[in-house]
């Protein structure tokens, strides 16, 4: 399953990704994320040590992790801010932290997180607006890297098609 997450409030988007998505007979869910109430990581590390995979914070991520949990791919579609994913696009990434555990190993010469669960979510990012493309692509390569994922890529709106090809 592929999980959409609009972090922006244009649904034009979503739309036109449910139509390319549907003509390809790809299975997706698209969570429109502008009505809901998303509070931004606190760093309390209770998703580690009190309630191990399960974040402090009870609001409408709560829905959002679960899904991650199970999805293949997440793609976050963000407006940008000073060159880079801006806060809500950032806060979905930031709150994903409980499906790892705080143990670390090893994996090359690089320290890992020592992930929660087996089932790995794939991530891709859409983008509104100008920011460091390059920067931006090779951030999301080493956040999917440090979960034991895949980065999916980084595409502007008006490469929707490019990104519906890398959805499996």
């Amino acid at each position: 399953m592929i999980l959409i997450v609009n972090t922006t409030s244009d649904h034009s988007v979503t739309e036109e990704l449910k139509e390319q998505t549907d003509s390809k007979g790809i299975k997706a869910e698209i969570i429109e994320t502008d009505s809901m109430h998303i509070s931004h990581c606190i760093g309390c590390n209770y998703c580690w040590l009190k309630t191990p995979g399960e974040c402090s914070i009870k609001d409408d991520y709560e829905i959002i992790l679960k899904k991650i949990i199970h999805a293949d791919q997440m793609w976050i579609i963000s407006d940008t801010a000073l060159g880079f994913l801006d806060h809500k696009g950032k806060n979905i990434y930031d709150r994903i932290l409980p499906i790892a555990t705080m143990y670390l190993k090893f994996k090359g010469d690089q320290m890992r997180h020592v992930p929660r669960y087996e089932s790995r979510t794939d991530v891709g990012i859409i983008y509104k607006g100008e920011p460091d493309a390059e920067y931006l692509k090779r951030w999301n390569e080493r956040a999917a890297l440090n979960f034991e994922s895949r980065s999916l890529g980084v595409f502007k709106t008006d490469e929707i098609k490019e990104a519906v090809s890398c959805m499996c």
